[in-house]
Order: structure tokens, then sequence, then C-alpha cells
């Protein structure tokens, strides 16, 4: 079978149509901001219950989002931008024309659904795009969710002031359906995908456990923290979690690969991409809330709505001005300095909010500040995941990493919410926020920042500059196998890894449990192929890829043994009990001597063991400690009559 690419004839087109998607995104969960005051009289019921419309896409953008990422790196990443999109429109159109509250919870759920474009979008770009020109669109589609947000706050006001609450959902829905329509002409499908089962018990724990853990944290504040029904989301979202990562260990081809995202850079990546999250959203949440509080507060300024949105749009405008810059110094300097620099200029701008807050200028100015920082350092983690993940895992890495970001915002929520109404001033009869809490705030999305900068400060700085991701990307083809015994037995845990002939990285790939492994090629020619499994020889060698044959399986012959020969008083015993434990005592193999006294087990991780021998006759026993690398190792053991004790060599 043959896969053809398809070289994007406009990258101007696929990066513009896929930065508009971060736009969509960001408006989807912002428009209903500020109507969430006006919805209870409108649709006759409770603060409480009007808050579902926030919390109903927060809570099926977190099942999404690692759901489609890894759909798409298995069935098609425009394939499943279309099902989004589409799935987007409806609900739109569900809560615009459904006449009541549970449709509108409903159609707001679908909405959800947008979330995944960004990963999905961002995986797109690494495939498509010319290699000089995929920093800078992937800072662009950064920088859009900041423009997104910041009109999503004016343009709810307006359009619900001048055509009512519907026309909000109605705008949706046909945004959503010229984006759905421009995906079509525009962006081509990736070849780049790894067909094979999907993870369906994986999906549905993962499900699960997101839903309890984001629905206690979004609710905490309102319910109560020691309340029972958030203590038992949080008791549950750890019974699933709990069980779902080691079936995830287990599973053949599983939903979201652990041992990868435990790798350094990634975990470490993703933990900053937390941090700066939870620092993010402070900022929003208070910007606004402070230009709309009652000047009497004696730090805010009494804006309506729609003006307080306003002076949202200079910090997302900023954002996409600084997006070449962004792109500069990913493209100069790597991820991980780009990233470091962002939570810089955060930092920067929490600390001059402390000091600085006395006029709608100066907070305009602090806000944008942070909204450069953030731009710099978003556009960051897409890199610095990508460069660390096989290029067939590109678009279900980055769901992971949207998703921890979206665990990072919603925290942040939740602390903000806690801060805000447990440091109050009176005013009237009114209990309002005081400075003094906006200053804790303001302080802790600094530390938030520094430490995100402290993650990023250990995250290897070979990630950033790996040749596979400033590969020319629209000739990639996907090559298939299996990494096999001599005997065609799978072997599992393995890594296929794929060097230019210069040496340079192109690709890498876990093999499954069924010894699949999948790796993209940048085009025909000759490759220097690695595969290793533990406990055996690895394999090196030249594969000549034609561009045609697209599956290949290697082949590791010399498994890594423990071997040696057993002998009393010189002479070979026949039969001896040779057994393997490990140095914490724990039983690991137990083989028999042949007739010439040889053993031979199969080597063990490195690590320090325990060989014993017992002789089938006389009983006599002995022990030696041992030291094991990663080679085979020959071990004789032999016993003295007169003492029955090892004779050491």
């Amino acid at each position: 079978m043959t896969q053809e690419s398809t070289v994007p004839q406009s990258p101007r087109a696929i990066t513009a149509v896929l930065a508009i998607s971060g736009t969509v995104v960001a408006l989807m969960q912002t428009l209903v901001v500020p109507l969430l005051p006006d919805f209870p009289e409108i649709l006759n019921v409770t603060a409480e219950d009007a808050s579902w419309l926030v919390t109903a896409t927060l809570l099926s953008s977190a099942v999404a989002t690692p759901i489609v990422s890894r759909s798409a790196d298995m069935y098609g990443k425009r394939k499943m931008m279309v099902v989004c999109l589409a799935i987007m429109v409806v609900g739109s159109i569900l809560a615009a024309v459904g006449g009541s509250f549970l449709w509108l919870i409903f159609g707001r759920a679908l909405q959800g659904f947008a979330s995944a474009l960004i990963p999905v979008g961002i995986s797109i770009m690494r495939d498509e795009l010319p290699k000089e020109k995929m920093g800078s669109a992937v800072a662009l589609m950064s920088a859009t969710l900041g423009i997104g947000s910041a009109m999503g706050l004016p343009l709810a006001g307006i359009l619900y002031e001048s055509l009512g609450w519907e026309s909000i959902f109605w705008v949706s829905a046909g945004a959503g359906s010229l984006l759905l329509a421009a995906v079509l002409m525009v962006v081509p499908e990736s070849k780049v995908r790894t067909p094979g089962r999907f993870d369906y018990l994986g999906a549905v724990v993962l499900s699960a456990a997101l839903a309890a853990l984001l629905l206690a944290i979004s609710k905490g504040g309102a319910w109560g923290w020691g309340s029972e029904p958030v203590l038992l989301l949080f008791l549950a979202a750890a019974l699933l979690l709990a069980a779902w990562v080691p079936y995830e260990l287990k599973a053949g081809q599983p939903m979201v690969d652990l041992r990868t995202s435990a790798r350094r850079p990634v975990l470490l990546t993703n933990l900053a991409s937390l941090l700066i999250g939870f620092a993010m959203f402070a900022n929003m949440l208070l910007t606004t809330q402070q230009l709309q509080l009652p000047t009497s507060t004696g730090y805010g300024f009494q804006l309506n709505v729609i003006t307080a949105g306003l002076c949202m749009v200079p910090s997302g405008l900023a954002m996409v001005v600084f997006a070449p810059v962004s792109g500069g110094i990913i493209k100069r300097f790597g991820g991980k300095p780009a990233l470091i620099a962002g939570a810089a200029v955060m930092i920067a701008g929490y600390v001059g909010r402390v000091f600085f807050w006395d006029s709608i200028a100066w907070v305009i100015i602090g806000s944008t500040v942070i909204g450069i920082g953030t731009a710099i350092a978003y556009a960051a983690m897409p890199t610095l995941i990508m460069g660390a993940v096989p290029i067939t895992e590109t678009a279900s890495a980055n769901g992971l990493n949207s998703l921890v970001r979206s665990i990072g915002t919603s925290t942040s929520s939740a602390a903000v919410a806690a801060i805000l109404t447990s440091v109050t001033i009176t005013i009237g009869t009114v209990r309002l926020p005081s400075f003094e809490s906006f200053k804790d705030v303001f302080w802790m999305a600094a530390l938030a920042s520094a430490a995100s900068m402290g993650a990023a400060m250990f995250i290897p700085r070979t990630v950033a500059a790996k040749p596979a991701i400033l590969a020319e990307v629209t000739r990639e083809l996907v090559l298939q196998g299996r990494v096999l015994t001599a005997n065609q037995l799978p072997l599992a845990p393995a890594v296929v890894t794929v060097l230019q002939t210069s040496g340079e990285p192109v690709d890498w790939s876990r093999v499954d449990s069924d010894g699949n492994y999948s790796v993209a090629l940048p085009g025909s020619g000759k490759y220097l192929v690695v595969a290793n499994a533990a406990g055996w020889a690895p394999l090196a060698e030249v594969f000549d890829f034609d561009g045609r044959t697209l599956r290949q399986d290697f082949h590791l012959n010399k498994q890594l043994e423990l071997a040696g020969v057993a002998t009393l008083d010189g002479s070979p015993i026949e039969g001896a009990v040779v057994t393997l434990l490990q140095g914490s005592g724990e039983h690991l193999a137990t083989t028999k001597t042949d007739p010439a006294g040889r053993y031979s087990l199969p080597l063990p991780l490195h690590g320090r063991y325990i060989v014993t021998m017992l002789h089938p006759l006389t009983h006599q026993a002995m022990a030696r400690k041992l030291a094991v690398s990663n080679r085979s190792m020959s071990t004789d053991l032999a016993l003295d009559s007169t003492a029955g004790q090892l004779v050491e060599a």
C-alpha cells in the first residue's frame, strides 16, 4: 500500500484557518460569561443552575480533548477537526432554538468539543507547514486564544443588547459553519497517522475521572470544599485514576502513553503548562472584575460589561502582534528559552499590577504585559511537546498538554473565587472583595509563573533543537511494522529509533504489546534504524526506504543472558537448581543445569540480584550477589565438598 503526501499550496491560508479555529475555541469559552447575571431571570432558574452553562462546556471539553486528539492521530487530523466543528455547530443551533434551560445546557456541552481544535490544529501545522513557518504559525495560533477571549466579552454584551441572548449562539453557529467550510477547502488531510485499536475502556475511565475532578474543582466554592458531594467527587477521581494508570501501562495501544508522558521533557513541560494556565486565567478574571467594581471600593472603576470587555482588547491584540516575536525566539533559541522568557514577562506584569493599579491605563498596561508573556509561553509549549514525542503521537500529546492547561485554568478560577470571597470589605450593606484580596491573587499568580519558570529550567535543552521538528514535513510517510524475535514472537516493551545516516534523529516509536511500531520518515532514502528491548542485544541496521513499501519488521536475535557452569570440586553438576532473586529477596526465575553443568537465565534489568545454587543430591547450597548491567554475564558457581560453600574465583 502506498501513501502520497499532499504538499500545501498555501501555507498562509492553512495557518489562517487553523489560527481562526483558536479564536473560535476562545469565543466558545467566554461568550456566555457576561450574560450569567441575566440568565437566571431569562431562563427562570437559580444563579447556581445558570453557572452550569460554563461548567457543562468545561466538562465536555475536558472529556473531548484527549479522546479527539488520540482519534486524530489514528484516523486523520482534518477529519477530527471537521467532526468537532460539526458538533459545535449543532450545539450552537440547539442552544439557540431549544427554548429551555436543559436544551441550552446540552448545546453548551456540545460546544465544548471545539476545545480539541487547538491541539489537533497545532499537530496539522507540524505535519503540513514548511519548517521555517511552523514556529511563527504555532505562536499565532496560541495568540488567537487571547484575542478570542478578549473579543468574547464585549461581543457578547453587544449581541445581547442589540439582538437578544439567542443571537450569541446563532453567531457561534455561523462562525463554526464558515470555519468548517474553510477547513474542508483549505486544510489537507495529513498522511501522518497511526492506525490501530482505540482504547475504549481507557477513554471511558479517563473521562469519568476528569469529569469528577473538574466538577469538584469548579463547584467546590459553591457547594463547599468540605461538603460530601465535593469530597466524594475528589475520591472518585482519585480511585478512577488509580485504576486507570496501571491499566494504561499494560494496554497495547493506550489512550495516553504514560511512559512517554513521564519522560522529563514532557513531564516538566506539562507541569509548566499547568502553572502558566493557572497564572493566565487569574489575569482575565481579575481585570474585568476590577474594572466593573464600584469606585467606592477605592480601586474599582465602575465600567459596564461592554466597556470592561473592550479594555481587554489591547491585551488580545498585543498577543497577536507579539506572535512573530514568539516565533522568532523559538526559531533562534528553542522552546525552552521562550517558555522561560514568557514566564518572566508574566511575573513582571503581575508584580507591576500590585504597585500600579490606580488608573484604567495602568490596569490595561498590566493586563497587556501579562498577555504578552502568556503568548510567548503558550507558543513554546507545543514546540517542546512535539520535540519530545514520536511524530505519530503529536496530536494526542498536544491534547494532553491542552488538558493540563485547562485543569490549571479551572484551579485558578476556584482559587480566585475562594480568595476574593474570603478577604472582603463592606460598602453600605454589600460585601465586596478588598484590594488586598486582589494583591494576594497577583502574588499567587506571580509565584505560579515563577514555579513554571523553575520547571522549564530543568527541561533538557536538546529538546528545543530536535531536527525531527525542523524537518521538511510535507513529504513524510509513515512506516509501520513489528519488532520480533527470531521465532516471530513480538517483543515488548521495546523502542524503535530512526536516524539519518549522518546521525541526526528522525523519529522514534514505542512498541505496543503486539510488537507494532510506527515512525514517520521524511521521504525515500537510507536510514539507520535502532531497535532495543529490555533483555535483548540491540539491533542497528541501515534500512533503504523506497517510499512505497510501508511495512518493515525488525528482528532481535540475541537475548541477553546470565549464564555459567555449576561445579563441585571442579566437576560439573547435572540437575543443580539455580535460582535468581532480586536483591530484596523476590523470586525471578529458576532453572536446572545440563549434563555439562551449564545454566542460562534471561538477563534481568539493571540492578542488584542474588543467584543461588542447590546440589540435587547432597543438598549443598550457596548464594552469590550480582550487580547486573545491560550486557550478558557469565557467572560460574563452584562448591567445595569440604566447606559446602561458594568458592570465589
